[in-house]
């Protein structure tokens, strides 16, 4: 990872968190939160660990943050009022994490053609990849498959639960 990468990445990820505890609107401090989560997976990226990288956005930036405005929206909390955008600093904010985004973008295009393995001498298996989790996970060797095999039947044992359950509420 380039320093400079690093520190945009720093800077716009405290930037966001600091802004998600400190914001009044609910629904800003979740944007925040999800820039946050953003900046966390494009360091995942950065250590090789496309998987987690991917499972972080998916997990955390779609579906927590999705059900965090589900709640926000659901509750409604206080007047529409309070709700409603107050000043003019908001396209100033847009422009500038547009820039820094750009800025990111083009790192990022360099940081993939300096971890490409023609530009070491030494290529080694990542162990965040797709492959090598799969290739771990579905190893007779490693104990990994049972645990996983178990959490899928009780999921499914928990959303039949579920429906049960609230079919009989209906």
């Amino acid at each position: 990872m380039s320093p400079l990468l690093f520190w945009i990445l720093a800077v716009v990820s405290v930037g966001a968190a600091v802004l998600m505890i400190t914001t009044k609107n609910p629904v800003r401090s979740a944007l925040a939160l999800v820039t946050t989560f953003l900046c966390v997976a494009v360091y995942y990226i950065t250590l090789s660990a496309q998987f987690i990288a991917a499972v972080q956005v998916i997990v955390y930036a779609g579906a927590i943050m999705v059900l965090f405005l589900f709640v926000i929206m659901l509750l409604n909390l206080g007047a529409p009022q309070a709700l409603e955008e107050k000043g003019s600093l908001q396209p100033v904010i847009a422009w500038s994490l547009g820039g820094i985004l750009l800025l990111t973008l083009t790192a990022a295009r360099s940081l993939f053609t300096l971890n490409s393995p023609q530009a070491g001498a030494n290529v080694y298996e990542p162990l965040g990849t797709v492959r090598a989790i799969g290739l771990n996970l579905f190893d007779p060797a490693q104990p990994w498959l049972f645990p996983f095999e178990m959490t899928s039947i009780l999921l499914l044992v928990a959303t039949v639960g579920a429906i049960i359950m609230a079919k009989r509420q209906v």
